[in-house]
């Protein structure tokens, strides 16, 4: 049986690609999960973006299952220890969507240190306000990076000619300084950091890493960018951080909550809105017109890899 059920918005070249290595591919992005569970059974293999956590519930409904594909990096929405337990294969594509992160990182990073979201607003309120809108050059600043794997050097690569110190810090990589990082501990990183970006991905040891404790420890002010996961971070710590100076700003594209309705219950979300150094994007840091074509595009080859 090589069937694959795609239950979310993939770009058509894993389709093709597969089809192509002889599987027999049901491209159903509409479908609920109520659907997937009733007829996963028949399947081989399951590729998912983010409509639904593969958990214990549906590795169970799908007994034939070889394989989920994960179109895109992190695999927070997959219950590995179970799928490992059933011999299950588990791909993903964290190298189809780095470039974006790397340049949606520096994005952010740039229109905080030079306030293009405030003035732009200020401007088309008829405020021309430049004194207040002054802002920060990167050259000379030190760049402290968490997670060096492929997020982390994509966004240290966006940072070549900026003339900026990039320090980097893995705990689970070790001799991995290249021309664009130099590999760091812990504790230079939060001496010498003056800008902060996560690349880590979300698990039980990073679920709510960054609080009070873990920002206290950094000796200057910093520029906080989070464009991994919302619950690495706690949102009201960094509230609290820019309220006394310990942070000048913040770039979030992920959220502890995410999406509405639901968000707007939040308990920090008024206070984050209400906060003019904070810049928010939709979780789009990863997700360009490009990378949905390149995320296809790695699925497909890891997937001609795989022992099936």
């Amino acid at each position: 049986m090589k069937k694959i059920l795609i239950v979310d918005d993939l770009h058509p070249a894993f389709k093709l690609a597969a089809e192509a290595m002889g599987f027999e591919v049901d491209d159903r992005p509409l479908i609920k999960k109520e659907e997937v569970l009733a007829i996963l059974k028949d399947y081989a293999g399951i590729a998912i973006r983010t409509k639904f956590r593969v958990d214990a519930e549906v590795i169970a409904a799908g007994p034939n299952l070889k394989f989920v594909a994960r179109a895109g990096a992190g695999m927070d929405n997959i219950d590995v220890a179970v799928a490992d337990e059933k011999n299950i294969q588990l791909i993903n594509a964290p190298e189809g969507n780095a470039d974006a992160v790397g340049e949606h990182t520096l994005g952010m990073l740039l229109s905080m240190m030079n306030n293009f979201r405030k003035a732009d607003i200020e401007i088309r309120n008829g405020i021309w306000d430049r004194e207040g809108n002054r802002g920060y050059e990167l050259m000379g600043k030190t760049v402290g990076i968490i997670g060096y794997g492929h997020m982390g050097q994509a966004f240290a690569k966006r940072l070549t000619g900026f003339g900026v110190k990039v320090i980097a810090y893995d705990k689970y990589k070790t001799g991995f300084s290249d021309q664009y990082a130099t590999e760091a501990s812990m504790e230079e990183i939060v001496k010498y950091s003056d800008v902060l970006s996560l690349h880590i991905p979300l698990t039980k040891e990073t679920k709510q890493l960054v609080d009070d404790e873990y920002l206290l420890h950094f000796r200057r002010p910093i520029f906080f960018l989070n464009a991994a996961r919302g619950e690495i971070v706690n949102t009201k710590a960094v509230l609290k951080a820019i309220d006394t100076g310990k942070i000048l700003g913040a770039g979030l594209d992920v959220l502890e909550k995410e999406k509405f309705p639901g968000l707007d219950d939040a308990d920090f979300y008024k206070e984050l809105i209400a906060n003019q150094k904070v810049l928010l994007t939709p979780h789009v840091g990863g997700w360009t017109f490009d990378s949905y074509r390149k995320i296809s595009e790695v699925l497909a080859t890891k997937l001609k890899n795989l022992e099936i």
